[in-house]
């Protein structure tokens, strides 16, 4: 079973909808994808330190996806504010994670926007 993170904390997840729907691998190239007609794009990542995962999900979103985007993979709390700054709408974590790193310690990060260095070097 997976855990839905969002700014808003744990969730369980959502139905998954019938159509629309694309899973892609840490490997795969997002400008492979036929983006229309998708409203939900699952990025699988296989560890906490592999970083190929953001990357597709900003390169999903400079494509022009607007649809919703999940990380989704073993990562820890501190990766969320980073996948949400890339462009991911939430991140689907394990249950063996969200036991070990409960919603507060997510919810703690949820204020990514507030916590942007470059923001904080223009002012």
């Amino acid at each position: 079973m997976s855990v839905l993170v969002t700014d808003t904390g744990f969730a369980p997840l959502p139905p998954a909808p019938q159509t629309g729907v694309a899973d892609l691998a840490h490997t795969d190239d997002p400008a492979a994808l036929n983006l229309a007609g998708l409203t939900l794009i699952r990025v699988h990542v296989p560890a906490f330190s592999d970083g190929r995962g953001f990357t597709i999900g900003r390169r999903l979103r400079m494509l022009g996806y607007t649809g919703t985007l999940h990380a989704v993979g073993p990562m820890i709390a501190d990766q969320y504010p980073m996948a949400r700054r890339v462009g991911f709408d939430a991140v689907e974590i394990p249950d063996e994670i969200a036991a070990r790193q409960p919603q507060s310690q997510w919810l703690t990060r949820a204020s990514w926007q507030a916590h942007d260095y470059q923001a904080r070097l223009k002012a």
